[in-house]
């Protein structure tokens, strides 16, 4: 509590330093002690309004000006309101009232996809088969909305709604509810009172109000999680196939969040509190946004709420990467989900007139360049007509003149407008065609676009030469030229799966004693369903149709899990969350289809487990895990005790009154039973350091199996497991074994880190149960 209060303090003084503390109200999410309630008050909502009107004459009791937002009581128990920074700190010392949290905005974070992960129809078993195509569970998807008329929707050949499902679909503006809905989308709701309580009665000729999709990133990431069979499907002619999702026998209800501004936490906790009601199996959120403390992390909480319930969570990890510790959505009963490439590739290369041919890619279908002709080349930089160079390069609105970009290919930099939007620019300006070159922060990595003139992306090493070709080119006598030649869609690339470059990467900036992201799964490139009135570039002035876009994002990997999650589910109704998500971590992969560990796309370097945690999913295998890391809210709330939480703190995240004394006693943080192991050292002087995991395993394989130890560990590192070998009776047994990890100190600059990384792997002949661990050595300032 008192951790809290001073932050919030901090906070309000500062709102208080720039105006009157009365100037800058804001939406709050207000955790209440609800056994509290008194018996006088009907319902929770009067007794919220009550509180209300104790600190503020504005309250009223009359329900059409309640300034309640929402109210919350499945995963979260209080209410969300608009308050002053004033009124905010004087509703906190209300006996009843555990916590007032600052709201965030968070924003959004296939045909070749189920045949790269090996889930094919014509197999007679597997998952798809032993799941009947996840039939009967249903996805929650917390995104923007969804285009219900789309083919990945339909419902044909599918049985009954599920018995279990209390959900609703929603009518809204051209959203009718009877229509809509059917038996493959069973649920639809739309939550804008946050959003609105910030910026007003929102503009419906930009937006609907309702579950329907303005933007295309819910329609996608829907139908990755469960989209049916659709035969043909592509976009402008590229990814040709039959399309599909995970699960596509699964049902989606979906739970619109997202608007033009963002995604308001008060909204997305209504969300969370109404899906799980509903009775979803998976939640799957494709949302984002900055780290913090559990206890003010809205999506934790909810996350947790539908953990309790047995609610499997699926969360993009963010596409802050390649840099370290910008993994996002970290807390440990949330499956943090990166982004991997498939083996598809959609090559636009560019030919100089040197003769020189630079890779690109891209998703351009229409009026292209004259095959064999040389176009004028001119880097955007060079070309400004204000003097600010840097903008210029950037191809920001009104930065290029078009004298000298009439008929030319222009190289841009990427950096601030959309990388569509900055085609759009060139093309205005009357360039016949763009190069669109990474900086240094992207590296290597390539996202194919669809864009709306003849364009493509290039690396930044190859940036870096096609400026220094035009550069030399044009002080001589041969003026620069280029040309772009697109190659359609090419399959069977190599190396695949490469990490992302985008993808957030490791360490875990709120848990370091937890690997996050905890898996990687495809997210470059995807193919699927997209809304009818949005182009497929995403821009306004985009006019084109189709019924699928190609996106990338850890947005598209977050749904592939999603839906996996819903198939052993199905498989195995007994499983829990952690369940789930352990069989899908042992049994991850990290080496590429050459045989050598996955590359990351930023650099062309071998990547790390701080960039794909336990490694890329691999549905077939995770059927059959042969033995779980299984987890229960109880040893969550142990791991709070032990991350040094609070009481209240725990109890706003859990709902319920924590002692960890117990916990205490158990040992560290890193005792969580979690599938992966990390530790940090802090180093002082030249001693040894050393310190111990406690870890439980459950045979969910064959009754009878008795499974060996190997070690590989960090180095430089002792690791050793005591027992060597775990003998199982019975299907359901739990043993426990204990890993001791001894490393000396290493030779590190003030405040420098280094990390190393190693595995146990538990084997009884027929299964494979891999753990990474990881040692991170800090030298303290």
């Amino acid at each position: 509590m008192a951790i809290f209060l001073l932050l919030f303090l901090c906070s309000a003084l500062s709102l208080a330093s720039s105006s009157s503390i009365n100037d800058q109200p804001r939406t709050f999410i207000v955790k209440v002690q609800y056994d509290a309630k008194p018996s006088i008050f009907p319902t929770p909502k009067h007794w919220y309004e009550s509180s209300l009107a104790s600190i503020s004459p504005r309250n009223t009791s009359s329900s059409s000006d309640s300034r309640v937002i929402h109210t919350y009581d499945t995963v979260f128990h209080g209410f969300s309101v608009k308050l002053s920074p004033l009124e905010a700190l004087q509703l906190q010392t209300l006996p009843h009232i555990i916590a007032v949290i600052p709201e965030r905005v968070r924003q959004v974070q296939t045909t070749r996809s189920p045949e790269f992960l090996g889930l094919k129809t014509t197999d007679s078993a597997g998952l798809l088969k032993e799941s009947d195509f996840g039939s009967d569970l249903v996805i929650g998807v917390i995104d923007t909305g969804i285009w219900p008329e789309r083919a990945s929707f339909h419902d044909r050949d599918l049985g009954s709604i599920p018995a279990k499902w209390k959900g609703v679909c929603v009518s809204g503006k051209d959203f009718d509810a009877t229509s809509a809905c059917n038996r493959k989308l069973i649920g639809a709701r739309y939550f804008c009172k946050g959003y609105e309580a910030t910026n007003g009665k929102m503009n419906e000729s930009s937006e609907y109000r309702s579950p329907r999709d303005s933007d295309g990133h819910g329609t996608h990431t829907a139908s990755i999680s469960a989209g049916r069979y659709v035969f043909p499907a592509s976009t402008l002619g590229y990814a040709r196939g039959v399309a599909a999702g995970m699960a596509p026998k699964a049902r989606l209800a979906v739970y619109k969040v997202c608007w033009n501004s963002g995604c308001y936490d008060s909204d997305i906790l209504a969300a969370f509190d109404s899906a799980v009601a509903d009775g979803v199996d998976v939640i799957s959120l494709s949302v984002g946004g900055v780290v913090v403390p559990f206890y003010l992390d809205s999506i934790a909480i909810g996350a947790f709420g539908a953990s309790d319930r047995g609610v499997f969570v699926s969360a993009s990890a963010g596409n802050g990467g390649p840099g370290g510790l910008t993994v996002t959505n970290v807390a440990p009963w949330v499956t943090t989900v990166g982004a991997g490439t498939l083996d598809r590739d959609f090559p636009a290369n560019v030919k100089l007139g040197s003769g020189k041919v630079i890779p690109g890619v891209s998703v351009y279908s229409g009026p292209g360049l004259s095959p064999g002709k040389l176009y004028p080349l001119v880097y955007a930089g060079n070309v400004d007509q204000g003097g600010d160079g840097y903008s210029s390069s950037l191809c920001l609105e009104g930065s290029l003149d078009p004298k000298f970009v009439k008929g030319k290919i222009v190289l841009c930099d990427r950096g601030i407008n959309s990388r569509a939007a900055k085609g759009e620019v060139v093309k205005k300006a009357g360039g016949v065609g763009m190069i669109l070159a990474n900086g240094v922060f992207d590296g290597e990595g390539l996202v194919a676009d669809c864009h709306v003139l003849p364009a493509t992306s290039v690396g930044a090493s190859n940036g870096d030469e096609i400026r220094k070709y035009i550069s030399v080119a044009t002080k001589s006598k041969s003026p620069p030229t280029a040309t772009i030649v697109f190659g359609g869609t090419k399959l069977g690339i190599r190396p695949a799966p490469v990490v992302a470059s985008f993808s957030a990467r490791g360490p875990n900036p709120e848990s370091p004693d937890i690997l996050k992201p905890d898996v990687i799964a495809p997210g470059l490139n995807i193919l699927a369903a997209w809304p009818d009135k949005v182009g497929p570039s995403g821009i306004p002035s985009d006019k084109r149709r189709t019924e699928f876009n190609i996106l990338s994002g850890t947005s598209m990997a977050c749904p592939h899990v999603s839906g996996l999650a819903a198939l052993l589910k199905a498989a195995h109704p007994e499983w829990s969350p952690a369940a789930i998500r352990s069989a899908l971590m042992t049994t991850a992969y990290t080496d590429d289809n050459r045989g050598e560990t996955m590359l990351d796309e930023s650099t062309g370097n071998t990547s790390t487990v701080l960039d794909f945690g336990a490694g890329h999913v691999h549905p077939q295998k995770a059927m059959d895990p042969g033995l779980i890391y299984d987890l229960t809210s109880y040893d969550y709330v142990d791991f709070l005790c032990n991350s040094n939480y609070t009481t209240n703190n725990i109890q706003v995240i859990t709902r319920k009154a924590a002692d960890c004394s117990g916990a205490k006693r158990a040992g560290h943080a890193g005792n969580l039973n979690y599938p992966s192991l990390s530790v940090v050292f802090q180093q002082y002087g030249k001693h040894k350091m050393s310190t111990h995991f406690i870890r439980t395993v459950t045979n969910v394989g064959d009754a009878t199996a008795e499974y060996k130890v190997s070690i590989k560990p960090p180095t430089g590192a002792s690791v050793t497991v005591q027992p060597e070998t775990l003998v199982f009776r019975r299907s359901g047994q739990k043993l426990n074994f204990l890993v001791r990890v001894e490393v000396r100190p290493v030779e590190l600059s003030s405040g420098g880190t280094s990390m190393r990384s190693g595995s146990i792997v538990w084997s009884d002949g027929k299964h494979t149960v891999t753990s990474p661990i990881v040692l991170t050595m800090q030298q303290p300032l």
